[in-house]
């Protein structure tokens, strides 16, 4: 999923009854590397850099409220943008490109020692209606020329990309939608080439929902992966959005993290919030953080959202810190099984 603020999360929404019913920047962060601690940390990107990863928040344009920027502030190492990086956001018209929104997430990260994750360069939601009408090669340019011109402004910058988003149905098969439709099933593969030629240094992730555990749609993008990593494809990661429900079965997700991660691509839990409330919800918040942090290439968790007041699922208050900023048991959850990896 990709946007999860109000503005943004049309689709979304409408997936959010099927989910409850079942970076320093770039430039000088490149390496996630971190001395472990003798004392457990006291904030959630404290503890997971002591492990060696980071712990993240989906960011919308709330900075300038006092207890937001300073929740995120104090206790998220890693930011992504809900909505400022996507097609829509960025190039209006074609070929005019507007990144004001991208560059204040940028810049505000880099002057406080974040990760940045870009978030998304091609996706069949939030495309400006100029795309939706074309067709043939003419989609396939404007969509290689989008990833060129939006990957290469932030060169050196981002630490990971979410290239291709949401391009695979429940049942494994591919999305029909108008990308598919119109460049068949060598786009994804297509997108993942230019991305890599404008932004060497970043990994590339494949991200998408309902792959929280091992079931047809995990195993179809398992396919791919594995494909793409036998013909040399750049890929690097693979994102699981993780928009879960208190009752969410969580059987085999640590055991789905671990066979991507056995391909040789880190895992990254992408979007994670959870519906509910006490101890059900931490319960869940709590297996998700000790399956990413038993699985040694799953380098982070970015959460969808930093306060429930503002998230795309504020009626299921989904996130560690309710509308008044304070933690919620789920947060002394997260916390404890990060510091529990570091020691």
């Amino acid at each position: 999923m990709t946007s999860r603020s109000p503005g943004k999360r049309t689709s979304r929404r409408t997936r959010s009854a099927i989910t409850v019913a079942a970076s320093g920047v770039l430039a000088a962060a490149a390496v996630l590397t971190f001395s472990p601690t003798a004392h457990a940390a006291d904030t959630l990107g404290g503890a997971a850099a002591q492990s060696g990863r980071y712990f993240g928040a989906a960011v919308a344009p709330h900075l300038g409220e006092t207890d937001y920027e300073s929740t995120l502030n104090r206790e998220f190492s890693s930011v992504v943008a809900e909505n400022a990086m996507k097609w829509d956001a960025t190039e209006p018209s074609p070929g005019q490109f507007n990144f004001s929104g991208g560059d204040e997430l940028v810049a505000y990260a880099k002057q406080r020692g974040k990760f940045v994750r870009g978030h998304t360069l091609v996706w069949h939601d939030q495309q400006p209606g100029w795309v939706q009408g074309l067709t043939g090669d003419t989609l396939r340019q404007a969509m290689r020329n989008h990833i060129t011109k939006v990957a290469g402004h932030y060169a050196g910058k981002i630490d990971s990309w979410d290239v291709v988003n949401e391009a695979f149905e429940g049942d494994g098969s591919r999305r029909q939608s108008n990308l598919q439709k119109q460049l068949g099933n060598g786009w994804i593969e297509d997108a993942f080439r230019t991305a890599k030629a404008a932004d060497p240094k970043a990994k590339l992730c494949y991200n998408d929902y309902g792959t929280d555990g091992i079931n047809a749609k995990s195993d179809a993008i398992y396919r791919m992966v594995q494909d793409f990593r036998a013909r040399g494809v750049p890929i690097d990661c693979v994102g699981f959005q993780s928009h879960l429900a208190s009752n969410s079965d969580l059987s085999t997700y640590r055991q789905n993290l671990q066979r991507f991660a056995d391909l040789g691509v880190h895992v990254q839990i992408t979007e994670l919030d959870v519906g509910g409330s006490g101890a059900a919800q931490a319960n869940v918040y709590r297996q998700v953080t000790q399956a990413c942090v038993a699985v040694a290439r799953c380098n982070g968790i970015t959460v969808w959202g930093v306060t429930d007041k503002y998230s795309w699922r504020a009626q299921e208050t989904p996130l560690l810190f309710n509308g008044a900023y304070q933690k919620k048991e789920a947060y002394g959850a997260v916390l404890a099984a990060l510091n529990s990896a570091a020691s």
